[in-house]
């Protein structure tokens, strides 16, 4: 990966967002950031000398912003990130509020969707790169995740149909496994997850994907070989 690429993360305020932004800065790559929480994506910021975006991708305002700040010069990757767990604790589906729902599948699958459609001529340009964070809920059915699940799943989709519709690109959706993050937590309110790997265990996997370019698809990190 070589100096001077640029990336827009979205979501890079914590979690897994900030571990990817922090290792692509370390890098050399410039990088455009994005999320809600004003303090802590200044943070990054300051780590990274990204350009931030303080915003909610669901909010169409904040998009036009994005697509402004990836107008202003080359763009090689995408990393759509952020992501809404919806209510917690987690809701069967025959209790799940539908207007929540409506929510999760704007943040996980409307925003990223848009963000791409402004996005796509710059990484045509670029020879670049999509990644569509997914989870193992796209693919398992788990009791209680079947808001968000499914939200993933669509997003799988998305991701899929876009690669075969743009060959010229790589497109994927990249599974991280379990995490230590707070939306995980959310999760599992009261639980202890401190079994669950740190984001920055994850970070080589999609580095690897990053440096071998596969063909368009579906990864899970657990499955990608990296460097001891």
């Amino acid at each position: 990966m070589s100096e001077n690429r640029r990336a827009l993360i979205t979501g890079a305020s914590a979690g897994f967002g900030r571990a990817v932004a922090l290792a692509l800065a370390e890098r050399g790559w410039q990088l455009i950031i994005t999320a809600r929480g004003a303090e802590r994506l200044e943070k990054v910021r300051a780590e990274t000398g990204a350009q931030a975006l303080v915003g909610d991708i669901a909010d169409p305002a904040h998009r036009d912003e994005i697509a402004r700040a990836i107008d202003s010069g080359r763009l090689d990757l995408v990393i759509n990130n952020a992501s809404a767990l919806g209510p917690s604790p987690l809701p069967k589906l025959e209790r799940y509020p539908v207007d929540e729902l409506a929510t999760v599948f704007g943040v996980n699958v409307v925003a990223p969707l848009e963000i791409l459609q402004r996005a796509l001529p710059a990484l045509r340009a670029s020879d670049g790169v999509v990644v569509n964070i997914s989870s193992d809920a796209a693919v398992g059915a788990y009791e209680g995740w079947g808001g968000y699940g499914s939200s993933k799943a669509a997003l799988d989709q998305l991701t899929a149909v876009l690669g075969a519709e743009n060959p010229g690109l790589r497109i994927y959706s990249f599974d991280p496994g379990d995490m230590r993050t707070e939306m995980h937590q959310a999760a599992f309110p009261g639980e202890d997850i401190s079994d669950r790997p740190e984001p920055e265990t994850v970070v080589p996997a999609l580095l690897r994907l990053l440096e071998t370019r596969p063909v368009s698809g579906r990864y899970i990190a657990s499955e990608l070989p990296v460097a001891p």
